[in-house]
């Protein structure tokens, strides 16, 4: 079972980022992580300038994020007022967190897509899987993380 959710962050000024990090987004009241028993997958669509863009400025769309070998960064989108000002996108990131940041140029940047939350019904009865797989992710995200901090020490 999969359910589709809308995804949408701008980002405005010199060096703006955002995290896409579900696992530390679903916090309750009291501060304890709540399982949501789901899968998720990040899916990008489309970057746009929002109309105040500034005319003849570049913006540089930048995404950190996890691949085969360890955190890969590399620009998706370069996006200029009059030239180019959206770009359709086909990205999937299965593997949190995902960071955007406007690399150059001080948009406004609008990214767009959507959230899959996948719940598969065996996931239900072999509940000794879960932990591990929760671990397993766990583990990778801090690996990234920490990788992620020296890159910025630099």
């Amino acid at each position: 079972m999969a359910e589709e959710y809308l995804y949408g962050i701008t980002l405005e000024g010199p060096n703006a980022s955002e995290v896409w990090d579900p696992e530390h987004k679903n916090d309750d009241s009291d501060g304890a992580a709540q399982d949501i028993g789901a899968d998720q997958k990040l899916i990008i669509k489309m970057a746009l300038l929002g109309p105040e863009a500034k005319p003849g400025e570049l913006n540089v769309l930048q995404v950190e994020a996890m691949g085969l070998k360890g955190p890969i960064k590399t620009p998706i989108a370069l996006l200029e007022m009059g030239k180019t000002a959206q770009i359709i996108l086909d990205l999937s990131f299965p593997d949190p967190p995902v960071t955007f940041t406007l690399v150059k140029g001080s948009g406004p940047v609008h990214i767009v897509g959507h959230n899959l939350l996948v719940k598969d019904p065996e996931d239900e009865d072999d509940e000794d899987d879960e932990p591990k797989k929760k671990n397993a992710k766990l583990a990778a995200a801090a690996k990234y993380k920490n990788q992620a901090n020296k890159n910025k020490k630099k």
